[in-house]
């Protein structure tokens, strides 16, 4: 989800957690559980494909870069962005935004706007696949595409759309102990969605709306 007006997600209740769930096991988070994954995708169901509109516009496509680092514990890489943006501004995200006329795939669109957002070269990405499209209450239709990243990528944020760059483990965002629910009421709408808040030092990442939603279809992708 976008902003909405007069709303912080950060204060609606949590109405319950996942901790029932099973986590993705370790040794399916791996580069090479990962690759035989998405070369043979099992049978699944996404959890989340679309939210309740908040606001009227054409529908526009976008994908996002799941972007899998392979460090020892491997990590997603996040963006916060900046405040000032017309659209998701101050939310945590993945690389990622609106796909061009010029893209022949949604990895292509992920690739281009990830190296535009972050600096991150196309060499240093393995796409493995997609996952099913997500629409945002917005309008966009998302596609997210999964992808290793070589730990020796050097970064570069774009300080125009990027406010912060961090990295989560992915077995946090694999264990739906860390899945919170939320239900929200606004003018006479109903809506829910996930939050996997993510403490790092002194800051509170605090992962929701869309970029949860995905997430969490990645963790019922590799339960499968």
């Amino acid at each position: 989800m976008s902003s909405l007006p007069d709303f912080d997600p950060r204060l609606v209740p949590v109405v319950g957690t996942d901790e029932q769930l099973p986590a993705v096991p370790a040794q399916a988070q791996t580069a090479g559980a990962l690759r035989a994954r998405f070369a043979a995708p099992p049978r699944w169901e996404p959890e989340v494909l679309l939210e309740k509109k908040f606001m009227n516009r054409p529908p526009a496509r976008a994908s996002v870069l799941i972007a899998v680092v392979l460090r020892q514990q491997p990590t997603v890489l996040l963006t916060e962005r900046t405040a000032h943006l017309s659209t998701h501004s101050g939310q945590v995200a993945f690389p990622g935004g609106r796909a061009d006329p010029e893209d022949a795939t949604p990895a292509d669109t992920a690739l281009r706007e990830a190296q535009e957002e972050v600096g991150l070269a196309p060499e240093f990405v393995e796409v493995l696949g997609a996952l099913p499209t997500y629409v945002t209450g917005s309008s966009f239709i998302i596609t997210p595409v999964v992808a290793l990243v070589r730990p020796d990528c050097v970064l570069q944020p774009n300080p125009y759309e990027v406010a912060d760059l961090f990295e989560v483990p992915l077995d946090f965002l694999l264990n739906p102990a860390n899945h919170r629910r939320h239900v929200f009421d606004l003018d006479g709408v109903h809506r829910e969605w996930f939050s996997m808040p993510y403490q790092q030092g002194d800051k509170n990442h605090f992962i929701w709306g869309a970029t949860a939603g995905m997430l969490r279809n990645f963790y019922r992708f590799m339960l499968a």
